[in-house]
């Protein structure tokens, strides 16, 4: 059993890291408008971290499996990622801007499966989904706070200050990991790897793993569930906005907000209930929340209703906050490739998620919010069906 201060220590280093990566959201775009860069250019920024964050994915995970310490591949990325922050504020010049926005993004495709896998080598796979539950707990808080820090300081100070603050926090989010016993982590276990006495390539074949069909349906799940739910949030807020211009900021801040404190509540259950019930049931209970979203999006007209439509979203992201490492350490048991088995999930993720605004949008402007609403709906419905039909049950037992 890991101990406390190791336990507590990956709590605040989730929590702190949240805060840092909160300090890239929307705030760089407002950060460089006010620097006088044009929206090209801005839109160009955003989209190299896009780019580099989808094809990254995979090589990411297969480095955090060669690696002998997670603990040093997070402690290097969380550094990156303040010298990215340290960047914008005191450079935001195109060439610098760029390359910090490429440090950035390389350093955060790493630090997912670092996470999980520091999580997966301190309790092993049957106490996984507990601990993941935490970790999800912990990400919301840190998010949440940092929003609300930032914020104030973007409004009473300047939008430089966001940058500077995000540089300051990632020293408590090193101090946080340094508290993490790095004996207490299990290096094969983290990998997904089991001891044999005679060693099988065929287990940890990365073709193998590649070919394992629990794993390509949960992919193509996460797929749609993405291309179902990217796209509404930001498709709902611009309704909001035509409908109540005056109250539109804090509406929409309220849907950010209103999941965000599902999840903190809730995730710790849903790792348990994962051990109880298995993970189909929950992947099912998701999905239904997503079809039900989407259909009370597209008929609801009240704006102050919709924030409570986003209940349901908050069961979405408290469940696959959960599920998406706890699945993919299930069907990666053995392979020892549990962090590339991420990067393929993550993929599939980034291009659902890509594709899903570009695809709404389009439905949206040419038929109406409604009709787009209704038919991410009927994509969410398309993954239901996937679970229920051809998703086997992937939970361990002792």
């Amino acid at each position: 059993m890991p101990s406390r201060e190791s336990q507590r220590g990956l709590d605040w280093f989730i929590f702190f890291l949240a805060d840092v990566q909160t300090g890239f959201g929307p705030f760089i775009a407002v950060y460089l408008t006010t620097q006088k860069w044009t929206q090209v250019e801005i839109g160009f920024v955003l989209s190299i971290g896009g780019i580099i964050g989808l094809l990254g994915q995979v090589p990411g995970g297969a480095i955090v499996d060669a690696a002998r310490s997670e603990r040093v591949v997070a402690g290097w990325a969380v550094a990156a990622i303040g010298a990215a922050a340290l960047a914008y504020a005191l450079w935001p010049i195109f060439p610098v801007v760029t390359l910090a926005a490429t440090l950035h993004a390389l350093a955060s495709c790493v630090l997912g499966p670092a996470i999980a896998a520091i999580s997966l080598g301190l309790v092993g796979p049957l106490a996984i989904g507990e601990r993941l539950g935490r970790n999800a707990r912990f990400a919301s808080l840190g998010s949440g706070s940092a929003a609300a820090l930032m914020g104030a300081c973007g409004y009473f100070l300047s939008s430089r200050s966001v940058f500077l603050v995000t540089f300051i926090l990632a020293i408590p989010t090193l101090l946080s990991l340094a508290r993490i016993r790095e004996r207490e982590i299990d290096i094969a276990q983290a990998h997904g790897e089991v001891k044999r006495e005679v060693p099988d390539k065929r287990a940890t074949s990365i073709v193998g793993l590649v070919r394992q069909r629990s794993l390509l349906i949960f992919a193509g799940a996460m797929m749609l569930f993405q291309l179902a739910n990217a796209a509404m949030l930001p498709l709902m807020a611009g309704v909001v906005t035509t409908r109540s211009s005056q109250w539109a900021p804090v509406l929409i801040a309220a849907c950010i907000i209103v999941p965000q404190a599902i999840v903190a509540l809730c995730s710790p259950s849903v790792g348990r209930k994962a051990q109880a019930w298995g993970r189909r049931p929950l992947l099912l209970l998701a999905f239904a929340s997503l079809v039900i979203r989407g259909l009370l999006f597209a008929t609801v007209r009240d704006p102050y209703l919709l924030v409570m439509v986003q209940i349901f979203d908050g069961i979405t992201a408290a469940i696959f906050s959960v599920m998406v490492p706890l699945i993919v350490a299930d069907v990666a048991f053995g392979s020892g490739h549990f962090n590339l088995a991420q990067g393929i999930v993550g993929t599939a993720v980034g291009i659902g998620a890509s594709l899903s605004t570009v695809l709404a949008g389009y439905v949206s402007d040419k038929l109406g919010s409604s009709t787009a609403f209704m038919g991410l709906a009927g994509v969410a419905a398309l993954g239901l069906f996937m679970i229920w039909l051809v998703m086997p049950e992937t939970r361990r037992r002792a």
